[in-house]
């Protein structure tokens, strides 16, 4: 070879096999730190996007786990009140056993009733309130608010004041004021109206009228005898500064009454003719009042209803395989007893569901086909909640082998790349120190320059 200034052919070629191995030494530096076999689409294409795909598919089914283990969740919240309902049951049927022994007077009965209808209502509180995030799972959860507006003069309701005895309005039954099927979000199709008439005896009778939908099946009508709280001499009379409780529980409301309200008993029991009915349009009391408008409805529906059903992603696609629907059934007091063939429930019972004893045997039958239903719809949850399992055992199955597949295509076999690392810093090491020989290669020109 010619010796020549102006070329290094020597270091040239060292400087380039240098550049190949630092480049090499580089890469398999980076898999290393990385644990990747594949650190980018050079490295091995095809590779890269299979992995890719099983990786977001791995991940995919993590998340379908959790799911799994919510939704599992949400049905032993479920199986717990009904095992709650279920003991409540099974004392009401002892009490419309006892109820239903001759040898009990109706006093004892309408003890045995007043719990039995109690317990009525607590089965409607445990159905509404229980619920997972939100999510109603044994009845209607009702929210529903009485539209304080239409209290004002000239919107429907003016004449429910404080002057004429009326302080405050309660919902005890959300459920059934919840049961508006036209739209749930607007309630103002329902409504409760009120009267209070002149009655023959004397008696003065103070009747509410619920309208659901603007008037359908689920409409009602519930009278209680008020002439005890007439003013001047009726035996339960509302001193001043004093309140009243009215139970309509047929209609899920309550009115907390003032003393106006013994009042307004004894200017329609005084009359005694109908004229100063309340609520009949008539000038009551002769005062000059109209007292004809005395519907109030309700303003909105915020509580959540129990669906149908609801599906859980229990899978990493977009297909009908990869959901799981679990149906829900209502387990309230409007359900519970129909058998499946509507027949009558437990609130088809009525407020004196037990306080005879013919009332009482009738309920002994009610309760048991209640116990049946409850027993089948606690059944679903349980066969649910195991079909649940097996399908979080084939998640668990699947993510197992999807990481595999995805290990095998992408993971780095650390031992393997540390001996090829080693080769290449060796290269890398070969290659600095002949470089630095070719560098010295011109120094031999020197000599012959002397």
């Amino acid at each position: 070879m010619a010796l020549n200034i102006i070329s290094n052919y020597a270091a040239n070629v060292a400087h380039r096999n240098l550049s190949a191995s630092d480049e090499m030494a580089t890469r398999s530096l980076s898999k290393l730190s990385s644990g990747t076999r594949v650190v980018s689409a050079r490295d091995d294409a095809a590779s890269m996007a299979i992995g890719a795909r099983l990786n977001a598919t791995t991940q995919a089914l993590k998340t379908a786990t959790v799911n799994v283990g919510q939704a599992n969740s949400m049905l032993q919240i479920a199986d717990g009140g009904m095992a709650t309902i279920d003991d409540i049951l099974v004392r009401m049927k002892t009490l419309a056993v006892q109820s239903s022994s001759g040898n009990l007077s109706d006093t004892e009965r309408g003890f045995l009733n007043d719990e039995f209808t109690e317990l009525r209502d607590e089965i409607d509180r445990i159905a509404s309130s229980t619920n997972f995030n939100g999510i109603q799972l044994l009845g209607n959860g009702g929210d529903v608010a009485i539209n304080y507006a239409d209290l004002a003069a000239g919107q429907g309701g003016e004449d429910l004041v404080p002057a004429f005895g009326f302080d405050a309005f309660a919902i005890t039954d959300n459920n059934y004021w919840a049961t508006d099927t036209n739209d749930p979000a607007d309630l103002s199709d329902s409504s409760f109206t009120v009267n209070i008439d002149y009655a023959a005896g004397g008696q003065v009778i103070m009747t509410v009228s619920s309208s659901i939908d603007g008037g359908g099946a689920n409409d009602r009508t519930q009278s209680i005898d008020v002439t005890d709280f007439a003013a001047g001499g009726g035996t339960t009379e509302i001193a001043a500064g004093e309140n009243a409780t009215l139970n309509f529980d047929e209609l899920g409301l309550t009115f907390t009454v003032n003393t106006n309200f013994s009042a307004t008993v004894q200017t329609i029991a005084g009359d005694a003719s109908g004229d100063s009915n309340f609520g009949s349009g008539t000038d009551f009391g002769g005062g000059g009042v109209d007292v004809s408008s005395t519907t109030v409805r309700m303003s909105a529906d915020n509580g959540q209803t129990l669906a149908n059903s609801i599906e859980f992603q229990v899978g990493g696609g977009n297909t009908a395989n990869d959901r799981l629907s679990i149906n829900l059934t209502s387990v309230d007091s409007e359900a519970l007893g129909d058998g499946g063939a509507g027949q009558e429930t437990l609130a088809d019972l009525g407020t004196n569901a037990i306080d005879t004893a013919a009332g009482a045997q009738n309920a002994v039958e009610v309760v048991t086909r209640a116990i049946d239903d409850l027993q089948r719809a606690r059944a679903a949850v349980g066969t649910s909640q195991n079909r649940l399992d097996f399908a979080g055992q084939n998640l668990a199955s699947t993510q197992e082998n999807t990481e595999s597949a995805r290990s095998t295509l992408l993971d780095l076999d650390v031992a393997a790349e540390m001996t090829a690392f080693t080769s290449k810093q060796i290269l890398v090491q070969s290659g600095v120190a002949m470089l630095a020989q070719a560098n010295q290669m011109p120094q031999n020109l020197l000599r012959l320059l002397q």
